[in-house]
């Protein structure tokens, strides 16, 4: 190999994996990103500078190994790298694909060149280790009887189940919707993370013998009462679908809809929704498109409404348009508070920053969205001087975020408590009553995969402790406490 690890990160340049044509890939809903080219992964990993201190590992929630993974890549020892990435991520084929890499934000080459390829590397080695036949069941030798319901079956869930049932404790893992995946499923588009990603590891677990009851609304079917006491213990992992409102006028016409409403719909088209629909029931072909919100779920909205065959598309931030490079305030390895362009954006549409939503107008429906140019001052949002600006759209997708997990019965009948943020109140420990865990967005708010994956864990850390009286068998968390990752 031409690459020496010791000049590497000097003489070897950032390749990133290659991506098919924007105007190709929008053409259909299948993954676009491929696999480099023969010898290239070795070359990338030989980048990484083994650093004294690696600030990867406190970027990354989980402390993945990533010096070491990369070394053993570089060697060529890739069973090797798959086990060192197992020990600490359940599911490095959702985080490959999904995760905004914390840990190449604090890559040390990051401070003044292009960090090291950490979540391709990742991908690559998982998917090596799924064709190699390395990634195969490996069920427990021996049962506790102990018997653990985990309700909700997104990353978070499912991290908590995997790391409960490797203890050798008896899991169920009880799912409202038809399929399980939580949002890996119905809230992420295809194009991003194919669905028989998501159902290769699913049937991996079951293997193991975790089991998954679908079709259960908690809460509803059983009371959550009822759960706990057939249980030992129980995890919350239901997630913050709660959408954040936008109190203006005309936010009830015909054509304003909540962005996770409209994901939702095309992944079941996709998936072969129950009730035959071949096309989702909110279709941005022909229309224009107005997404509030710039955060990824706005983005996903893009991706969705190009494929869609939309007219135009822009997606509005409220906030001023962000640095190129990083303000003297926000220094590395803290998470970059600078302008990105991700690959939806490459695909199309307009960005426009600035603007705050004043009201939606229309004549039985949807035509128009009036909105003010703002500015931030002092850390709040204020008016600028001026008209508002009119922008004509007939679809509005609302992308504002969420304002934590739906309380109802999960207080009424568990008697759970809310923080000011709307979320399950936890204990370090992920406790939130006596055998009652919870974990990921349902504790944290809409958050990153990565972090629901570490809660998870965590939280079957601790409960397993629990339930051993002390002497848990479960590993800890590569790092304590990240450093300088997003909420």
């Amino acid at each position: 190999m031409s690459a020496d690890p010791r000049t590497a990160f000097l003489d070897q340049p950032r390749r990133p994996a290659p991506a098919r044509d924007p105007g190709e890939r929008i053409g259909d809903w299948r993954e676009f990103v491929g696999p480099l080219p023969s010898g290239q992964d070795r070359a990338q990993a030989a980048r990484c500078m083994d650093c004294g201190i690696p600030f990867c590992h406190q970027g990354c929630p989980l402390g993945n190994p990533i010096p070491e993974f990369n070394a053993h890549v570089y060697r060529g020892r890739w069973r090797d790298a798959w086990r060192a990435l197992d020990a600490t991520n359940d599911f490095p084929e959702f985080t490959g694909r999904l995760c905004p890499a914390p840990c190449e934000k604090s890559c040390v080459l990051a401070i003044n060149s292009e960090p090291v390829t950490i979540e391709h590397i990742e991908k690559t080695i998982i998917e090596r280790a799924f064709a190699e036949g390395w990634a195969r069941p490996r069920p427990p030798a021996r049962r506790t009887g102990k018997r653990i319901a985990i309700v909700g079956s997104g990353p978070a869930g499912l991290a908590a189940a995997n790391q409960l049932n490797r203890a050798g404790h008896h899991v169920t893992v009880y799912e409202a919707d038809d399929r399980p995946g939580g949002l890996l499923r119905h809230g992420i588009p295809d194009f991003k993370i194919d669905k028989a990603i998501v159902d290769r590891r699913l049937a991996l677990m079951e293997a193991e013998g975790i089991r998954f009851r679908t079709g259960v609304r908690v809460g509803d079917a059983i009371e959550w009462q009822s759960l706990r006491a057939t249980h030992d213990a129980i995890v919350i992992a239901i997630g913050a679908l709660r959408p954040r409102a936008l109190d203006i006028p005309g936010a009830d016409l015909p054509g304003v809809h909540q962005a996770m409403t409209y994901l939702v719909g095309q992944n079941r088209a996709l998936a072969g929704d129950p009730s035959g629909a071949t096309r989702p029931a909110l279709d941005a072909r022909g229309k224009r498109v107005i997404i509030l919100g710039d955060g990824d779920t706005g983005v996903d909205c893009l991706g969705t409404a190009h494929r869609q065959g939309a007219a135009h598309v822009i997606q509005i931030g409220r906030k001023p348009t962000p640095p190129d490079q990083r303000p003297g305030d926000n220094p590395w390895p803290q998470w970059p508070l600078v302008f990105e362009t991700q690959s939806s954006h490459e695909e199309g549409g307009e960005r426009a920053w600035g603007l705050l939503a004043e009201r939606f107008e229309g004549d039985g429906r949807l035509e128009r969205l009036i909105a003010r140019p703002v500015t931030r001052v002092d850390g709040r949002i204020a008016p600028l001087p001026g008209e508002p600006v009119t922008l004509d759209c007939d679809l509005a997708l609302l992308a504002i975020g969420f304002t934590g997990p739906e309380p109802g019965p999960l207080c009424d009948q568990l008697g759970v408590t809310l923080t000011d943020r709307g979320t399950v109140a936890v204990d370090a420990r992920f406790a939130a009553g006596p055998g009652i865990y919870a974990v990921g967005d349902a504790v944290r708010g809409a958050s990153l995969v990565v972090w629901a994956i570490s809660n998870g864990r965590e939280a079957a850390r601790h409960l397993d402790a629990e339930l051993r009286g002390g002497l848990p068998v479960l590993p800890t968390r590569g790092r304590d406490q990240p450093f300088g990752g997003p909420l």
